[in-house]
């Protein structure tokens, strides 16, 4: 069986990197450095490495023996966010998003948390000598726009790697440190990321007869979009509809010829995305002609997803590695998550099984004297959420657990030698 104890230095060093990643946030598919990093750390574990596969992916393959294919993965990019943590790693980096605009960065979503953790399990599991088969290490790009996992499998992922046997990661999260959050079956929710086009027609702001005024055109489409969930779908599913984004016109006393809404759509069942997506596109449709818009409304895909659904027994298998390997860490099922991962895409392209859990990163100093789940819970509420300017998983014990939990599931599926 794998030892998977670490030396003190060992997780040191590994905060550092934690702490450095940190510090120099990237957004999507400009995870060029990060990459960098990444390719070097694998190169030194003895690690066979591609670099720029999806575009800025890194994949290491590491074989011994005959034996099943797991793959372990890990997301990379940060977040269009202003960091207000006040730690003394906290970000101050900027950079021009795929608009062009300039952007503050920030790691709001425990991605450099991933990284780290991952490299840590993969060092583990080097320096242990007990099993054989092929480690199939990815790190992918993207994650926060949906589009790494589909970017790395287009470019041929499985064509050129092969096809694990499993396919293994986590997420952290404000559950307090020491606790794993896992379930079966759908686990993460499906995302759709829709941006629509409102066409009105502009002028002057004193002539408001004269115009088709897009921004009450979007108004209305905004709060209309808030019948979907509570009018539409049954209260026995959940569905998410959101909107994130509103842009239109630049002076006080101008009537804009458009406006930009941009959606984020969260469901776990087919059915009910269908029918969000349907009354999304008969609302937009509908509001448009009942403003007497001139032209009709423009509704593109910006990414779609399916959710995560972790296998029965692959979940099983990991609550017994758990077990032995993490005494004194709780494993507990958190219910379903709205929140999305592109790592289902990974899962359903190889024909896998997936088991893909949530790693407590939340000081367990708040949850001191809590004893009752709805305690819990409701602190676990009040904490700054993943993509909040001030969310900062405690980098220890989060990230020792971490890495071995991603260690402790891969040595359970690969073969003893």
């Amino acid at each position: 069986m794998c030892s998977l104890t670490m030396t003190s230095s060992a997780l040191d060093q590994l905060a550092d990197l934690c702490r450095e990643l940190h510090a120099n946030p990237e957004l999507s598919f400009a995870e060029t450095r990060t990459a960098g990093i990444v390719a070097d750390r694998l190169r030194q574990l003895g690690f066979t490495v591609t670099e720029g596969v999806g575009r800025t992916g890194v994949v290491g393959v590491l074989e011994r023996g005959d034996g099943p294919t797991v793959l372990m993965c890990a997301d990379m990019d940060a977040l269009p966010v202003r960091e207000e943590t006040g730690l003394p790693y906290a970000s101050t980096a900027t950079d021009v998003d795929a608009e062009g605009h300039e952007v503050p960065v920030m790691h709001a979503c425990g991605h450099d948390m991933h990284v780290t953790a991952l490299i840590g399990a993969l060092g583990a599991l080097v320096a242990d000598a007990s099993w054989n088969g092929r480690i199939l290490a990815v790190f992918q790009p993207a994650e926060e726009k949906g589009a790494g996992a589909r970017a790395m499998v287009d470019d041929g992922l499985f064509d050129r790697f092969g096809r694990p046997d499993v396919v293994i990661g986590q997420h952290v999260a404000p559950l307090p440190a020491g606790a794993i959050g896992m379930r079966v079956g759908p686990a993460f929710a499906a995302s759709d990321a829709l941006r629509v086009t409102l066409y009105g027609r502009g002028g002057h702001g004193s002539r408001p007869d004269a115009t088709v005024d897009p921004v009450v055109l979007a108004a209305s489409v905004i709060l209309r979009l808030q019948t979907i969930v509570s009018r539409e779908i049954p209260a026995t599913e959940t569905a998410v509809v959101t909107v994130g984004s509103v842009q239109a016109g630049s002076a006080p006393n101008i009537i804009p010829d458009s406006a930009e809404l941009k959606l984020s759509i969260r469901t776990f069942d087919l059915t009910v995305r269908e029918t969000v997506l349907a009354a999304v596109e008969r609302i937009v449709r509908g509001e448009a002609q009942a403003a007497g818009a001139d032209r009709e409304p423009v509704i593109e895909t910006l990414h779609s997803f399916p959710a995560v659904i972790n296998d029965e027994a692959a979940v099983g298998r990991a609550r017994e590695a758990f077990s032995a390997a993490l005494q004194g860490v709780m494993v507990v099922d958190p219910g379903v998550v709205t929140g999305s991962e592109d790592v289902g895409i990974l899962a359903r392209e190889s024909g896998a099984p997936c088991v893909f859990w949530l790693l407590g990163g939340a000081d367990p100093a708040h949850f001191a004297g809590l004893g009752s789940v709805a305690e819990i819970t409701q602190k676990v509420a009040e904490l700054p959420s993943n993509h909040s300017p001030q969310s900062a998983p405690v980098i220890m014990p989060t990230l020792g657990i971490g890495v071995r939990a991603l260690a402790a599931a891969a040595r359970d599926w690969l073969a003893s030698a």
